[in-house]
């Protein structure tokens, strides 16, 4: 039987009992801004967010993250929750609010510009600054806090999300020792050489170590994070069973690639497509034309130059598809108070005009490049009127932009080009899969992708399609939280015999 919302929902029940399912992530589900004297909800554009949410919607529980909406306090009470999502409240937001300062060392300091490009290894040099170590240290301690406090005196299961709450873990459990604590790391996890430059790898390592089951999208991140740990730390590494023992605890250390709902993809497909792609169109300044598409938030690890090169190469190799196609890059603004950040920007702006300049022909011009985030209904609608999506992240632990690509066209056509250094590449093998360093290699890609004859477009996008519907996000859940409840059947809570 396959996994839907229905299946976790009764294995969440039924395997974690009374214990409680409390979500732990640096980024809301649901952010409250202020625009024009209303208050408005709106969705971040977040993997996390966005492959968590379903799950929470089924199961319930409570969901604690870092409020950073400019609204977020006027709509909560005075325990710092709302329900949501709004329309359909299901489940618990308990924010935890943040100084300035905090938010600068911990998310913007040391998440930002030490972990991130660490384990990416795309050639961006991490930065390591104690202060922001300091800041990181305190707010994974400020969110331990609300986390205790959600659980009160009874059984738990915590599910720790990402990068940003490595240390998270060993807090809950010096706390408390009866708490179940699974974590997901979202990211890859590099091999130990390079996690080894760490200054402070001891102890984000000892951090992690505080959990019951750590998840990682591919078994080659398993293996080099109980590499990293075999060398690093006093600990009993089991190669066998892929676990780790210090202290007298055993964390098990899995591969559990995550996915999308494919269904909740569907759901944003307007009624009338064709209406919708002529209004889309109309509003992005697109004439009857191909159209290849990009969508990412704007970081160096998603291959934005890249891609531009590859169009650039492809109209020189085909210049007579010059007004043939546009190739639209939406690329949300992100972590913009970090500098290299904003040069990524300016630079992806600056050869988007250049490659523009060189291949104009009358009003037509090659790139189209948007920077805005854009709601889950418009990029569907985006998604449907593509003639291919291209995916070419230098290095990525899953991307579920290949993955929404795919449960977007139900009309089974359309073409995925996807990195090799991609954890979806693993699962979605008959995207057209290529080296983003290799400009002539992607650049043929992309022709591919506007030439293949619609019979082999239908026989891959059935293939994908099939693979997502099968190993979708609640069977990641299901997967995770299944074990967790398992371990949880063994715990009573401290104090409780007492």
């Amino acid at each position: 039987m396959g996994w839907t919302k229905e299946r976790l929902e009764d294995t969440v029940r039924q395997q974690l009992g009374e214990a409680k399912l409390v979500v732990v992530a640096n980024r809301e589900p649901y952010i409250h801004v202020e625009q024009g004297g209303e208050i408005h909800c709106m969705r971040p554009a977040s993997g996390v967010a966005t492959a968590l949410d379903p799950v929470m919607r089924a199961c319930g529980g409570v969901w604690v993250a870092h409020g950073s909406g400019n609204a977020d306090r006027l709509v909560t009470d005075d325990q710092d929750r709302v329900a949501v999502p709004p329309e359909d409240p299901l489940y618990t937001l308990r924010r935890v609010w943040l100084w300035q300062e905090e938010e600068q060392g911990y998310y913007y300091g040391f998440s930002n510009e030490a972990l991130w490009p660490l384990c990416h290894m795309v050639y961006a040099r991490p930065r390591f600054s104690s202060d922001d170590w300091r800041q990181y240290v305190q707010v994974n301690g400020k969110f331990a806090e609300a986390v205790l406090a959600e659980v009160g005196a009874g059984p738990a299961v915590v599910f720790v999300q990402d990068y940003h709450l490595a240390v998270l873990p060993r807090m809950l459990r010096d706390a408390r020792s009866d708490l179940v604590v699974v974590q997901f790391w979202h990211i890859p996890w590099p091999n130990r050489e390079v996690f080894g430059v760490c200054p402070w790898q001891e102890e984000i390592l000892d951090g992690l170590l505080g959990n019951d089951l750590l998840g990682f999208h591919t078994q080659r991140h398993c293996n080099n994070f109980l590499d990293t740990v075999d060398r690093a730390l006093e600990a009993k590494v089991d190669w066998e069973h892929f676990s780790v023992t210090r202290g007298g605890h055993t964390t098990r250390v899995r591969p559990v690639p995550i996915s999308i709902d494919p269904e909740l993809v569907r759901s944003y497909l307007p009624a009338d497509t064709a209406h919708a792609e002529r209004r889309l169109r109309r509003r992005l300044g697109l004439r009857d034309e191909w159209i290849l598409v990009g969508v990412d938030r704007v970081d160096y690890t998603k291959g934005i130059p890249e891609r531009f090169a590859a169009v650039d190469r492809l109209l020189y190799q085909h210049p007579e598809l010059r007004g043939a196609f546009r190739f639209v890059q939406v690329g949300a603004p992100s972590r913009v108070a970090i500098p290299a950040y904003r040069r990524l920007s300016e630079e992806l702006e600056a050869s988007a005009n250049e490659i523009n300049r060189r291949h104009a022909q009358g009003g037509w011009r090659p790139i189209l490049f948007i920077k805005q985030h854009f709601e889950p209904e418009q990029l569907v609608s985006l998604y449907r009127m593509a003639a291919g999506c291209v995916v070419s992240s230098l290095h990525d632990g899953m991307n579920l932009v290949a993955k929404e690509f795919v449960a977007a066209r139900e009309d089974g056509q359309g073409v995925l080009v996807l990195s090799r250094f991609t954890g979806a590449a693993r699962e979605l093998t008959d995207a057209l899969l290529v080296n983003p360093y290799a400009t002539d290699e992607l650049a043929e890609a992309l022709y591919a992708a506007l030439t293949m004859p619609g019979e082999e477009q239908q026989r891959r996008m059935t293939r994908m399609r099939k693979r997502i519907d099968e190993h979708n996000v609640y069977r990641w859940a299901g997967r995770l939280l299944t074990e967790a409840g398992k371990l949880a059947d063994t715990r009573s809570p401290v104090g409780a015999s007492l």
